[in-house]
């Protein structure tokens, strides 16, 4: 009984997620379906509207997914240096994200779809940022410490992780994309915020590590 429930739950899900549109359908796989996919820049108008979309859930199963998710993956690599990026910065508002994985040996490169933070912290870090999209823009932001997520791999499985540090800022990061959010729109509207600063940790405390 409990794996039907499984069963019927992922069934729902993938349900809950539209079908490619034929326009999806033709840029997934434009030209050679093994090659990066171009990605979009805030200083093209048609390609900064498409950032600024809402992106909505896909179906992990359908073929047109892997293709798109193998293409994403050879866009990464493809940058100088960049650590993740998502559907939406090569054209499709679907929520798929790479992102590098610090907190893990070798560093590797892991796919999130569906990707939805389930819990932050509200310790947060201050750290530089930029973005593959947004020429020549960097700055400092305020990201939780600490995140809970859930998401789905290709088969359709779900996963819930507690991540810190590095990946979950480039976490948060990605997921904003999936939701219009650049951050030099991000930085427009926070620059009118304040904050308190703590020390994460008491001198005593430090004192025994």
């Amino acid at each position: 009984m409990k794996k039907l429930s499984i069963l019927l739950i992922l069934f729902a899900g993938v349900c809950s997620a539209q079908k490619f549109t034929s326009d999806e359908i033709s840029l997934i796989n434009k030209g050679d379906v093994n090659a990066a996919l171009p990605i979009y820049q805030t200083t093209d108008a048609h390609q900064h509207k498409t950032l600024l979309n809402l992106s909505s859930e896909i179906n992990p199963t359908d073929p047109n997914t892997a293709v798109l998710v193998k293409r994403m993956k050879e866009s990464l690599l493809s940058t100088d240096g960049g650590v993740g990026i998502a559907a939406p910065q090569v054209g499709i508002n679907r929520k798929v994200i790479w992102v590098q994985r610090f907190d893990k040996e070798g560093t590797p490169l892991e796919y999130f779809i569906n990707p939805v933070i389930v819990w932050r912290s509200d310790l947060q870090n201050l750290g530089p940022e930029g973005d593959l999209s947004i020429p020549d823009f960097r700055d400092q932001f305020y990201r939780s410490k600490v995140i809970q997520f859930e998401y789905v791999d290709l088969k359709g499985q779900k996963y819930s992780e507690i991540v810190e540090g590095f990946t979950a800022v480039i976490l948060q990061h990605e997921i904003d994309h999936l939701f219009g959010i650049l951050i030099s729109d991000k930085k427009e509207k926070e620059k009118n915020d304040s904050y308190k600063k703590v020390d994460a940790y008491q001198k005593s405390d430090l004192n025994k590590r």
